[in-house]
């Protein structure tokens, strides 16, 4: 089994327009149990989480010409979905384009919490979560997925992200139960 050495859970664009909104998933509605578990395990764990977040910028940002208005910094759609309980001692970090890296400032809090590992829930994993994977191992961290605790819009979709994951990165994507008996 892999082994995580410092982690840290990175939450993709769990949003009110993702799950319920603009972009809504059902997919995304169903994994919020398994997503509800992890977070809360690794908070008693002392494992910092941190939300990467879609926070567009109205008639600017490339991505809103793609998939339309969603996630508009400052609304509620851009908002971590309530379920989550994002708040105390989790971190934000808003993001402009699919990658929560990109001209972000992810990189530099991973590295003064000292994080080795990141582990990716979220959606999409042919998406978003690709994209900050991708990142993510192009910087040195070690990237495991949650395998109940991510999704995509389709079964199709979660799957050819999951094996390009695995394929381009060496994530491997494990369960809440094996997941939480590493924190």
């Amino acid at each position: 089994m892999t082994q995580i050495e410092k982690p840290a859970i990175l939450v993709v664009d769990m949003l009110n327009d993702f799950v319920y909104g603009a972009l809504a998933c059902d997919r995304g509605k169903a994994i919020i149990p398994a997503t509800q578990r992890l977070l809360d395990a690794a908070r008693q764990a002392g494992v910092p989480i941190i939300f990467c977040n879609d926070a567009h910028i109205k008639g600017i940002d490339r991505e809103l010409k793609l998939w339309g208005d969603h996630a508009i910094a400052g609304t509620e759609g851009a908002q971590v979905i309530p379920e989550l309980n994002a708040g105390k001692g989790d971190y934000i970090v808003p993001k402009r384009r699919y990658s929560g890296f990109f001209q972000t400032d992810l990189d530099i809090l991973l590295k003064e919490l000292g994080v080795k590992t990141v582990i990716m829930t979220g959606l999409h994993t042919h998406m978003c979560v690709r994209h900050t994977s991708a990142d993510a191992y192009s910087l040195g961290y070690d990237v495991v997925v949650a395998r109940e605790a991510t999704d995509a819009f389709t079964e199709e979709d979660y799957n050819i992200g999951l094996a390009y994951l695995k394929t381009c990165y060496g994530a491997d994507a494990l369960t809440n139960e094996e997941l939480i008996a590493m924190f």
